[in-house]
């Protein structure tokens, strides 16, 4: 077959393709007929352009907490360009807050067009590779940094909050495409080109699954990369499960990319193919739209041999046109509201309320540890001498998936503005005897420690073993710079922790012997703003942690153990933690009373509301964090002590009465029955317990689950029924069988929504 023809076999004449007054899939047709085979090979790259048709596509970007464009990882080129830059996607989740999530994501979406149109930069693109929607299950993953915790529902609720603000509330176009990573169960990264997460149909559905089915079908995106491992022994980027669950389940008609790379791993890593050409008609069988990696060689040589048919191509191309539609790249200028973004001459990364945005949500992300003797908030009348001491005391870490931020603002930087710089004492060095003498001399000590977001290392290096980042592992919890800590404290009792961290540590004697503890992540170009104004009692934090803090590596199970019920987890975990999952402290203190529900009974069909009142009796005005949890009494399967299945950030004066509700779905309370390939609604009685965190539950009633009526249960799919992709395993010259087609069914009704 010749591959290298300039011009289609024959043509329509007409150019419908550029007609927005068509529908969208006949515009494909009338694309995808234009389109030499060379061509259309080439739109298999992640920028679907056609120079000869004047088409112009668009490429990746990442963003995972700002657009990308530069960075320690030189996105975009090595000429790095400012953007505004918030805290990592673990400091964002942090939060627990649906609002300020979609706000970083709105903003982030601007300057992604604004730098892709703007004639003096034509730079990035429109898709970005954001959010990561993987749940981060043991704080030894390297890429913990990237999730936004260890919970499905907080991590969807969160994720379907930035999809929306990258993609806008345009009823036909996006600002930007969100394209969620990385699917699936793909939280090691040590062996992570051949490793393969083995776990059961319950676990799928009920956990793994969740964040992306969340952000698809609630939060609309329509793209998504493919993880490097395998999943129950199959590579994911030619899994069954990218058509059978999340196009012809979830209604995913979009992109679907691999992963850096991870096309050719097939043959070098994971063994699954004996030829490149036999990886290329697998991965576009398996549904693959778009490659990062060197791939016309493989899908050429696929093509003469005819393992894939130029139809199977032009099949996954219109996952990419349906994007490029949707972001207005075939459409006249006039006719796309994000058009005229990049022509205004100001900034927006210089904009006052860019920078507002950030320095409000980094405090929002600052979580209060401990705070004995109420020594925090400093008053900064009372302070003579500050000492300002540690590694991280004068700078701001940005990780690999960060850009370039347009300034940055490091905590010593932000208490000299505070202070003025006579009475601040920097120690920022290795040298303990200057932070010793800096310590004695102060009122008071903030030591500022924590780990190096890209390792202070070369790649897949990292410079101490608690560090971890993409390509890495984390060997310890252990924060080594706590012997800091410990001389420090005993230099002057009167100090502060603060913990800038991507995971998290175990630092055990910091817990039980230094008064006030603080933690926050890396990368906020307002970290030290921020950070100051909680010290000094300017914001009252409330942020909650997104993981449970073990005390001690020992507490887990083994990093590869996939099956989640042998510890991880809040769910799970079989210690006693550090600090449970949810947990932070207040300036002020709530009380919790009159907890309701809507009917003492949950059917399949009919929410429930559960509602309690909060009260503010301290002194000052604060945030809470309510969390709704759900435990199973006397359930017939095994299942987690609590799920989360609400929560709320809540502002509430001092003295004031709020009432905090919440819409209880009965999909919430179901089970994935493995057998029965289906949801279960399992009568009995289910405790909903309301608190402060996991481990800290203020109120507890009880409803009782009913049976689903006959014509509510979905039937069990046979085995003819049950979709299966028969071009891949076609092409599967060198793999082992698929998995069970159980992994195919989920039904209409959608399990773990976001509370509204």
């Amino acid at each position: 077959m010749d591959v290298s023809s300039d011009a289609p076999s024959n043509m329509l004449g007409a150019r419908n393709y550029e007609d927005p007054t068509f529908d969208d899939e006949a515009r494909i047709d009338a694309l995808l007929f234009e389109l030499t085979v060379a061509e259309k090979i080439a739109c298999l790259s992640t920028n679907p352009s056609v120079p000869r048709l004047g088409i112009r596509g668009t490429g990746h970007v990442e963003g995972l907490h700002g657009l990308a464009l530069g960075g320690p990882g030189f996105w975009g080129g090595d000429d790095p360009i400012a953007t505004t830059t918030y805290p990592q996607a673990v400091g964002l989740g942090c939060t627990w807050d649906v609002d300020c999530l979609r706000e970083v994501a709105t903003v982030e979406a601007y300057e992604a067009r604004y730098y892709f149109q703007s004639p003096r930069f034509g730079r990035g693109g429109l898709v970005v590779r954001a959010p990561n929607a993987d749940l981060a299950r043991d704080p030894r993953w390297g890429r913990t940094e990237e999730s936004y915790g260890e919970d499905p529902f907080l991590v969807g609720s969160l994720a379907v909050a930035f999809v929306k603000g990258l993609q806008g509330e345009h009823p036909r176009y996006w600002t930007t495409a969100a394209l969620l990573k990385h699917f699936l169960a793909n939280s090691n990264e040590d062996g992570r080109e051949t490793s393969s997460s083995e776990f059961d149909d319950r676990l799928f559905h009920e956990y793994y699954s969740v964040p992306f089915r969340m952000a698809v079908k609630q939060g609309g995106s329509r793209a998504f990369m493919a993880a490097y491992n395998k999943y129950n022994g199959i590579p994911c980027c030619v899994h069954p499960i990218l058509e059978d669950v999340t196009v012809k389940e979830w209604g995913q008609d979009g992109i679907i990319c691999t992963d850096g790379g991870a096309y050719r791993l097939l043959v070098t890593a994971h063994k699954q193919y004996l030829t490149y050409e036999l990886a290329a008609a697998a991965t576009i069988d398996a549904g693959i739209s778009q490659y990062l990696d060197k791939y016309v060689d493989g899908v050429e040589g696929a093509l003469a041999k005819k393992l894939i048919l130029e139809e199977d191509i032009d099949r996954v191309l219109r996952k990419n046109f349906r994007v490029m539609l949707r972001l207005g790249m075939l459409d006249p200028a006039e006719q796309v509201p994000y058009a005229q973004i990049g022509q205004e001459v100001e900034e927006p990364w210089q904009r006052p309320q860019h920078q507002e945005s950030v320095r409000r949500v980094t405090q929002k992300s600052i979580v209060l540890l401990k705070n004995e003797a109420a020594l925090l908030p400093l008053d900064a009348a009372h302070i003579k001498q500050l000492a300002v001491i540690g590694p991280l005391s004068d700078r701001v870490l940005t990780d690999w998936y960060s850009g370039t931020p347009p300034y940055a603002v490091s905590p010593v930087d932000a208490m000299r503005e505070r202070l003025g710089f006579d009475r601040v004492i920097l120690a920022s060095s290795n040298d303990t005897s200057e932070a010793l003498r800096a310590a004695k001399a102060a009122d008071v000590a903030i030591v500022c420690v924590g780990n190096h977001p890209t390792g202070d290392h070369g790649w897949a290096k990292v410079a101490k073993a608690s560090y971890g980042k993409e390509a890495v592992d984390r060997q310890s919890l252990e924060l080594e710079d706590e012997a800091l800590v410990k001389s420090v404290m005993a230099a002057n009792p009167r100090t502060i922790v603060v913990l800038i961290s991507s995971f998290p540590y175990s630092i055990e004697w910091s817990v039980e012997h230094v008064p006030a503890i603080l933690h926050l992540s890396h990368n906020s170009q307002e970290l030290g703003r921020a950070l100051a104004d909680v010290i000094f009692g300017d914001y009252n934090p409330a942020g909650r942690l997104v993981h449970t803090w073990p005390r001690s590596h020992n507490d887990l199970p083994p990093l590869l153990d996939y099956s989640l019920r042998n510890g991880h987890t809040y769910q799970y975990f079989k210690g006693t933690p550090l600090f449970p999952f949810g947990y932070g402290l207040s300036y002020t203190k709530f009380a919790y009373s009159r907890m309701l529900t809507s009917a003492l009974r949950i059917a399949p069909e009919v929410p429930i509301s559960v509602r309690c009142d909060l009260t503010n009796i301290g002194p000052i005005p604060g945030e809470e964090v309510v969390q709704l949890y759900a435990r199973h009494i006397d359930s017939g399967v095994t299942r987690p002590k609590q799920i989360l299945v609400g929560f709320r950030r809540v502002e509430v004066a001092a003295g004031e009465t709020k009432t905090v509700e919440f819409e209880l779905l009965p999909e919430q309370l179901m089970y994935w029955d493995d057998q029965l390939d289906r949801w279960i609604m399992e009568p009995g009685a289910v405790e909903l317990r309301i608190g402060r965190s996991s481990g800290q539950i203020e109120l507890v009633c009880s409803i009782e689950a009913e049976e689903p009526r006959p014509s509510a249960v979905p039937a069990k799919k046979t085995a003819a029924q049950a979709p299966r992709s028969v071009r891949t395993v076609r092409a599967q010259a060198a793999s082992p069988s698929f998995p069970p087609d159980s992994l195919s069914a989920i039904p209409d009704s959608e399990p773990l929504k976001p509370v509204k």
